[in-house]
This record gives structure tokens, C-alpha cells and sequence, in this order.
């Protein structure tokens, strides 16, 4: 496994994997020295566990089908301070994490995320750009929060993030945990990274339906009130 030298070793990285084998070298490869990659499989089938295993990642596996499950199922798994999410389909480059798990050890920011900017074509479709581009708007009017993306890389401490008790399991589980930090009071902030064209087909964002489906499960999260209080509408 190619490495990224940091400083830093206490870190977990979380990567939810569904079929992922032709992407998986590159992924781990760019995994930052010292830290530990957590490859959750969630019932592949192209024998991803086994490269992820000889490439020297940790093995989750996740037999409930979906984003969240996979997600949280890394979470549960992890045992460093920090934890990282990052795909697994070689579209976002895991050393990027580096500044994001440094500002949340200088205590700048709770929650750290990627800002994705398409690097050539094909790398975001219009119908995804579009749907992000709505969810962000309505995640402001929900909670003041000034985002651009609610994009998969991202970085946060590992105890508070458990405690947000988090419930959502499928493509909502990502904007449930930005929206519940920011109820919390949490500093969330974003930065700018590159988004590459994905290793083989989309599961969610492929198509205009997995791309309605993911809309309507963050409508669904969106649409909770605030721990402790009612939702004005």
C-alpha cells in the first residue's frame, strides 16, 4: 500500500464499499501514513474484501444494504479520535484529509468537509450537481448553515459524533449528521477538493432516480425537528 506521510496516527478512515475491486488499490494507496483504513463491505460480490484485505485494510462487513448503514457500521467499528469518511470508488483522493484532521486537532472546526469541484467531465452529472445544489439551499433555510455540498469527505471526533445518534441508514445518513451537528452547536466548515470521474458505475447518483431516492431521504431528514423542540414550518 502506497502511503501519504503526516503526523498524525490517531486517525480512522471509513470507506464504505459496494463492488469497489478496480478502484480499491488506488484508494488505499493514498491512504496517509499511520492512519488505518476501515474498508466497510456491504455485500460486494467482485471479491472487494479480499483485495481490500491483502492491501492491508481492516474488514468491516455491513449485510444491511445502504450508504448509512455502511457509514455507521465504520463508525461503530473505529477506535481512533478522529474518524474520516471518504468513497471508495477512487472519485476523492483520501490524503486530502490531512489539513481536515489538522483543523480539527487545533480546534478550529468540529466538523470538516469537502467542498467537491469536478475535475473532467463526467465527473458530476447535472442531475446530481442540481439535486446537491437544492439539498444545500434547504439545509440553510433548516439550519443557517452557509454550505455548498454535502459531499461524502469529511472528517469529525469520533465520541461526538456517536453521540449525535445518528438513525439514518440510508443515502440521508450524510446530511443527517451535518444537520444534527449543527442543532448541536457545532463549527462546521468546508473546503474546496477535487472530484475525479468515479471507478465504475454509481449506485446512487448514476441515475436520475438514485439520484430522486437520495433527494427524498434527505427531505426525510431535513423534515425532523430540532433535538428538543418542534420544527416551525
Amino acid at each position: 500500500m502506497r502511503t501519504v506521510t503526516t503526523t498524525s496516527t490517531d486517525v480512522d478512515v471509513v470507506l464504505p464499499c459496494l463492488d469497489e475491486a478496480e478502484a480499491l488499490p488506488w484508494v488505499l494507496g493514498r491512504i496517509p501514513a499511520g492512519w488505518r483504513a476501515l474498508v466497510v463491505d456491504n455485500g460486494s460480490t467482485d471479491g472487494s474484501p479480499d483485495i481490500a484485505r491483502a492491501l492491508g485494510a481492516t474488514v468491516v462487513h455491513e449485510p444491511r444494504r445502504g450508504f448509512g448503514a455502511a457509514c455507521h457500521a465504520g463508525l461503530t467499528a473505529a477506535t481512533s479520535d478522529i474518524v474520516c469518511f471518504c468513497d471508495c470508488d477512487a472519485s476523492l483522493d483520501p490524503a486530502l484529509l490531512v489539513p481536515f484532521v489538522q483543523e480539527i486537532q487545533d480546534g478550529a472546526a468540529d466538523l470538516v468537509l469537502g467542498r467537491r469541484r469536478p475535475q473532467g467531465r463526467g465527473a458530476w452529472p447535472a442531475h446530481a450537481r442540481a439535486g446537491n445544489l437544492a439539498l444545500a439551499r434547504m439545509l440553510r433555510r433548516r439550519t443557517g448553515l452557509r454550505l455548498h455540498d454535502l459531499g461524502p469527505l469529511r472528517a469529525a471526533r469520533r465520541e461526538p459524533l456517536l453521540a449525535l445518534g445518528l438513525t439514518d441508514r440510508r443515502s440521508g445518513y450524510p446530511l443527517q449528521m451535518v444537520v444534527r451537528a449543527a442543532d448541536a452547536g457545532w463549527r462546521v466548515t468546508e473546503h474546496d477538493v477535487p472530484y475525479r470521474p468515479r471507478t465504475g458505475a454509481s449506485k446512487v447518483t448514476g441515475t436520475w432516480r438514485g439520484t430522486w431516492q437520495a433527494v427524498r431521504d434527505m427531505s426525510r431528514v431535513l423534515a425532523e425537528a430540532p433535538a428538543g423542540r418542534e420544527l416551525v414550518r
